[in-house]
């Protein structure tokens, strides 16, 4: 998997390329918890180029987002496709995240 890291300001987008599956999901957090310590837990995920997570994708979504609010801070999610948000609905996680239609939105969330 590809993770395309942006800055935007103080906020880092990160925007993962293909699905997000067992095989990626070390990268993933790797990934982001290295652009947390660089950006302040200011950190956007644009899943808009991700088609579908599966059950270890979604845990590892979770563990950041509880990790994230430990410290005070939300895991963003912008560009959020109908698979990805009925299957989050289905799983009842819909409510641990804040969701922005695109990558502005949630940057300017942090003002």
């Amino acid at each position: 998997m590809e993770i395309q890291e942006q800055r935007h300001g103080a906020v880092t987008v990160l925007k993962p390329q293909g699905a997000l599956i067992h095989e990626d999901t070390e990268q993933f957090r790797d990934k982001v918890e290295s652009a947390r310590g660089k950006s302040f837990g200011r950190i956007v995920v644009d899943i808009s180029s991700v088609p579908y997570v599966d059950s270890s994708g979604l845990e590892a979504l979770v563990e950041i987002t509880e990790q994230f609010s430990h410290s005070g801070n939300a895991l963003k999610l912008c560009g959020v496709n109908e698979t990805v948000r009925e299957v989050l609905d289905l799983t009842d996680l819909t409510s641990l995240f804040e969701y922005f239609e695109d990558i502005n939105a949630a940057v300017r969330s942090y003002l």
